[in-house]
């Protein structure tokens, strides 16, 4: 069982190679604070409780040992620090299990809030809500030590081995627009393509930054991390909590986490679980 003083040795660096500032511009809705967002003015799924999905399993550094119950992990200390300002007690968390893609689908919520390191998208946006970002994303590329691509410098060089990513990720599109000319090899979850990663059926694996330190210090200890793929121009890829479409919650959700970005909670949280240790060059 891997503690939290494992994960934070595992994955101090994501503050200057994983994360660019924030973009605080507000949600569509406006985020909201105050007396609207008053705990018994919030229409939850069950009065007095807030209910959080996420999928089943969840990884370390985001939660440790798949039990988002134990606020330990990033996101879920995330999701219980927005709890705690809209003035619900860690009692009052109720936590339910939604895979990642029906997570997103048009249609009535199993949750209140997903927190799933979903990034925001306009795609996604057509069927669910988004809170204010609460974290910035880099996607980096891991392969074993005896693959042709732990030795590639550039993205030509990346180019000509076979990826993998999880579905509907966008680890996944990142891939896709890496290798645009070759197939990339899906799978269902990232435990499915860590299992292809180390029986040689993909050469190389793309992650987000935090999950490829943990994953190459803590799970494949053969593996190394190849680079951090290049944001793009524009505004950087950022992940938000996923409400239903046009949610009444979803403004004092919003208001919550501009709240915990303002006071320093999101950056301390940031420092003591996604705090990382080792290279990860941005490759070109």
């Amino acid at each position: 069982m891997l503690k939290k003083k494992a994960v934070m040795a595992a994955v101090a660096l994501l503050a200057v190679s994983a994360c660019a500032p924030v973009d605080e511009t507000p949600t569509a809705a406006g985020p909201a604070t105050g007396a609207a967002c008053a705990k018994d003015k919030l229409a939850t799924l069950a009065a007095g409780k807030l209910t959080f999905g996420t999928d089943e399993p969840v990884y370390q550094p985001w939660f440790v040992d798949n039990k988002p119950e134990s606020g330990q992990g990033f996101e879920a200390a995330v999701a219980y620090a927005v709890a705690g300002k809209l003035g619900y007690a860690p009692a009052d968390v109720v936590w339910t299990r939604v895979p990642f893609n029906a997570a997103i689908q048009p249609g009535k919520k199993a949750y209140d809030v997903d927190v799933n390191e979903f990034s925001i998208t306009d795609e996604r946006k057509q069927a669910v809500d988004f809170s204010s970002p609460y974290y910035d994303v880099a996607q980096a590329v891991i392969a074993p030590k005896s693959s042709p691509a732990a030795a590639a410098k550039t993205l030509a060089e990346l180019k000509k081995v076979k990826l993998g990513a999880q579905v509907g990720t966008t680890s996944y599109d990142a891939a896709q627009r890496l290798a645009p000319e070759q197939q990339v090899a899906v799978y269902n979850t990232n435990d499915d393509a860590k299992a292809a990663l180390g029986n040689g059926q993909i050469q190389a694996l793309v992650l987000d930054l935090p999950t490829a330190f943990y994953v190459t210090s803590a799970e494949l200890p053969d593996a190394t991390i190849v680079g951090q793929l290049p944001r793009g121009e524009g505004k950087p890829e950022q992940f938000g909590l996923v409400l239903d479409k046009g949610s009444s919650l979803t403004p004092c959700v919003s208001g919550a986490v501009d709240g915990l970005r303002s006071d320093g909670t999101l950056a301390k949280l940031e420092q003591e679980w996604l705090a990382t240790a080792g290279n990860a060059p941005e490759l070109k």
